[in-house]
């Protein structure tokens, strides 16, 4: 009798705790994505950490700085929440967050239909265009069809290579940015035409005069934060940077790194 005593105790003193247990866990997990991350009260941010300007290490104080990294920050402020950054390679940065690694990566994602069928994207924090680039004393250029008979420097595997083309220039093979930059400013090309936001970060750090934008191309790229997809993350996200975009962050932030608003 005894021992049927002592089951029936012991069964009812689990079922006990296995309500109780439930409720614990349904208090802590609200099924709201955001009121989770609240109560975290952290925003994990997925990031390279050494793509300047956007995300890379201050080298007088090592310390994770950028446009990226301030835009984010910005966000998690305004959800009332700390933003914790993981440095991981940008191959290797999606992996991280179906992994859960992070929420949310900051790294210049650019929305292409490819990642939209596999990722969820808030409303772009930039938005980058193609330009071309003269010689400072030079008026001859002020839209893209100007171009046409004039010799381009490019990077010939570039889609501004294929513009360039496109507009009747002739391409001289460069390997970068940095190259099609001393052939115009020693006069062995006409123009050279890329991203604006390569363009305004070098005359920004360089405070270099000699050269300038004359004209804008129809190349246009947005970048946005990438979340896993249905995290019910982007939407919050979207309210965040509406009034960080609402109340001129966005806009301090672009012209601190960039020197004009990049973020519209």
């Amino acid at each position: 009798m005894r021992t049927r005593t002592a089951v029936v105790a012991a069964l009812a003193a689990l079922t006990l705790a296995a309500c109780g247990g439930g409720s614990s866990e349904q208090t802590s997990d609200t099924g709201d994505p955001l009121a989770q991350l609240k109560a975290d009260g952290v925003l994990k941010v997925g990031t390279e950490g050494t793509y300047s300007p956007y995300t890379f290490h201050d080298p007088k104080t090592n310390e994770l700085t950028g446009y990226d990294v301030e835009v984010v920050q910005a966000v998690a402020k305004e959800l009332g929440v700390e933003a914790e950054f993981s440095e991981t390679p940008f191959d290797a940065i999606f992996a991280g967050l179906e992994a859960e690694r992070f929420d949310v990566v900051a790294n210049q994602v650019s929305i292409t239909e490819e990642r939209t069928a596999k990722y969820d994207f808030s409303t772009p924090y930039t938005v980058s265009t193609g330009v071309v680039v003269t010689r400072a004393d030079d008026s001859s250029v002020s839209a893209l069809a100007d171009v046409e008979g004039k010799t381009s420097a490019q990077s010939v595997t570039s889609n501004f290579a294929q513009t360039a083309t496109a507009a009747g220039a002739e391409i001289e093979a460069v390997e970068g940015f940095t190259q099609a930059i001393t052939l115009l400013k020693q006069g062995r090309v006409d123009v050279t035409i890329n991203d604006d936001l390569a363009v305004l970060d070098y005359l920004k750090t360089t405070g270099d005069t000699t050269v300038k934008i004359s004209a804008k191309t129809e190349d246009r790229t947005e970048q946005a934060l990438a979340f896993r997809k249905d995290s019910g993350l982007a939407a919050a996200v979207d309210t965040a940077l509406a009034s960080l975009r609402a109340d001129g962050t966005l806009t301090a932030i672009s012209q601190k790194w960039f020197g004009q608003d990049v973020s519209r």
